[in-house]
């Protein structure tokens, strides 16, 4: 029984701001695999992921603040809170060698992580996100976009989704669970969170990030390959095709294949760095 306890209270850590946030830990192995879900989602986005991951690597999924179980009373719904938040769970359970994956909002708050942290974090894996970093809406175009959210939350949020974040072979099921979750969301939440995802601009701190970027999108909208690489010169992508905003989700083998071969490539980049720099005869 006390063993349990002490389970239970190491799956929460104090946000900055005092927000309790929620997180598992499953399997054991470097380097560590920390997933970030998207915005409306929480940490069993990456179900299918954990146990596949978990045979060979310690694997972290984390309730972001205002999402899941972690908590909701926070005033400041920046991606660069979110990035300390990340922090604060790596920190605490004390990992050495980590790999970022970050679904969608979750992309730019691996970056933000990364950025706080660069001692621990070898790599990061963006999922379906950070296709064109060139690409921002306008602050009025965002302040438009939420007026018209604010008019019709559910109606919006809904009317998005099918629009821009599903595929012609995207499962119903799915659709079904994104949906639900997202008008199930306080718009009282979900409203700032998005203005602030969409108000973030990523290229400022990708110039700062040496580290691998592998990102792992859908075909769904192109990736501008050249133009990030302007920014941040190792940045590579892998193409998911035939699915859309959730590849995890939609098509969960196909997905961890490319992400387990994402992580070979790493791997095999990091010896041959190491091999480099070590001394010769």
């Amino acid at each position: 029984m006390l063993l349990s306890v002490i389970l239970l209270l190491a799956s929460v850590v104090t946000a900055a701001d005092g927000v309790p946030i929620h997180y598992e830990v499953k399997g054991k192995g470097e380097p560590a695999l920390v997933f970030i879900h998207c915005w409306s989602c929480d940490r069993t986005l990456w179900e299918n992921q954990v146990a596949f991951f978990a045979k060979n690597h310690r694997v972290v999924t984390i309730d972001l603040p205002g999402h899941g179980e972690s908590g909701k009373g926070r005033t400041n719904w920046s991606i660069d809170s979110y990035g300390e938040d990340v922090k604060r769970v790596v920190t605490k359970l004390d990992l050495k060698r980590v790999v970022l994956i970050g679904s969608s909002m979750g992309g730019p708050v691996a970056l933000e992580a990364a950025r706080r942290m660069p001692e621990r974090v070898v790599a990061i894996v963006p999922v379906d996100t950070l296709q064109n970093v060139e690409q921002r809406m306008t602050t009025e175009q965002v302040e438009a976009m939420v007026k018209q959210i604010q008019s019709d939350y559910k109606g919006q949020i809904t009317q998005y989704a099918n629009q821009y974040l599903f595929a012609p072979g995207t499962p119903a099921d799915v659709k079904e669970r994104v949906l639900s979750q997202a008008i199930s969301m306080p718009p009282e939440l979900g409203i700032p969170i998005i203005k602030a995802a969409s108000l973030y601009d990523p290229i400022p701190t990708m110039q700062t990030i040496k580290i691998p970027i592998r990102a792992i999108n859908s075909d769904l909208y192109p990736t501008n390959l050249e133009g990030n690489r302007k920014y941040t010169p190792q940045f590579e992508v892998v193409i998911m095709k035939g699915v859309g905003h959730y590849p995890m989700l939609e098509d969960p083998v196909r997905f961890n294949e490319l992400l387990a071969g994402a992580l070979r490539d790493l791997r095999r980049t990091s010896s041959t760095d190491r091999a480099r720099k070590s001394p010769g005869p």
